[in-house]
């Protein structure tokens, strides 16, 4: 079902774009909390004339996504956890213990906006991006560290 975007979806696209999507998804979600509207002529034709509105829009989330990415470009976080045979972790390290880890720097993302292709199984240094907006994708580092044990 080809519907059109009232506000920016992530996973779909920016506000004012019009984007293929399941009809369940569409009548379920999209229309009934308003993110979306059906793309029929007369509906291409007023979004056409509030195109303005949402390119000052798209402007203003493009201008906020990028100011934090010049805070978090920089960042570091470091996860301590224990290993075994030198450098193998027990477990993994996932996008919720990287979320947490940047909660704690008082740094507040989603944790779908963390790239982390696979989970982090190895002590090290990586650099993980972070999608803030479509073509904002700042690269923060994060370093796995042997815990000791304290006795």
């Amino acid at each position: 079902m080809k519907i059109i975007l009232k506000e920016t979806i992530n996973t779909l696209g920016i506000i004012g774009s019009e984007c293929n999507v399941a009809p369940g998804y569409a009548r379920n979600y999209l229309f009934p909390q308003g993110k979306a509207i059906e793309a029929t002529p007369q509906n291409r034709k007023m979004m056409d004339q509030t195109k303005a509105k949402f390119d000052l829009q798209i402007a203003k989330e493009k201008k906020i996504a990028e100011e934090m990415a010049a805070k978090i470009k920089d960042v570091v976080i470091t996860i301590k956890r224990k290993v075994h045979d030198e450098t193998k972790l027990y477990g993994s390290i996932k996008t919720n213990d990287i979320k947490t880890s940047l909660d704690d720097q008082n740094i507040i993302i989603e944790r779908r906006s963390i790239l982390l292709s696979e989970p982090i199984k190895e002590l090290g240094e990586y650099k993980v991006p972070i999608r803030l907006y479509k073509d904002v994708e700042p690269e923060i580092t994060v370093k796995i560290e042997l815990e000791t044990e304290n006795k």
